[in-house]
């Protein structure tokens, strides 16, 4: 019995990971508002060795159109500014030799439409990902039918469980990905 409900635990906790892991992906597309994520995964080459950006300066959004970067050595400007062009992300910093600006330009309404269709396939990705944990937990459930005490209806509630947890998260990712859209669509 314990073992049924560690089951239907994990595979809940599975979930739970694939929704975080879809918020941490969209917040890399942009809706038009300045947001650090939005330079998350750019690797600045840094005496020689490869870091990430947030680890060579902080950044911050003085207004929903532009990112600041204020480097903790005035000495990485250039190589800043090196990574965020070669990121190829569509976007322009400018330095002054002590910060370095970025201005976001507004989205074009098909821009905007790419980006929702971006956001939707992602969700696709985790539905498809909370389909096979389902599936795997399932599994995971049947393997225990011939134990003793573990009666064809208390398997079958946890089936059940765990069904109605995968309709919760695919309504939850849909929820996610329709504040994305009101957020890339709203001007």
């Amino acid at each position: 019995m314990n073992d049924l409900k560690a089951i239907v635990e994990a595979t809940k906790e599975k979930f739970s990971k694939s929704i975080d892991f879809l918020e941490s992906e969209l917040l890399k597309i942009r809706a038009g508002k300045a947001n650090p994520a939005m330079l998350n995964g750019i690797q600045v080459d840094s005496y020689g060795a490869m870091s990430p950006l947030s680890a060579v300066c902080s950044i911050t959004t003085p207004d929903p159109r532009t990112l600041v970067l204020q480097p903790w050595d005035k000495s990485q400007i250039s190589a800043i500014n090196r990574a965020i062009i070669n990121a190829n992300i569509g976007l322009n910093p400018q330095d002054d030799g002590q910060v370095i600006r970025i201005n976001i330009p507004p989205l074009t309404e098909e821009r905007r439409k790419d980006l929702v269709k971006q956001s939707k396939q992602e969700g696709e990705k985790i539905k498809v990902a909370i389909r096979n944990h389902r599936r795997d937990g399932i599994e995971s459930l049947k393997k225990h039918k011939s134990d003793e005490g573990v009666s064809e209806d208390l398997l079958k509630s946890m089936e059940d469980k765990i069904q109605k947890l995968t309709d919760e998260f695919i309504a939850k990712v849909d929820q996610v990905l329709s504040g994305k859209e009101k957020e890339i669509l709203s001007i």
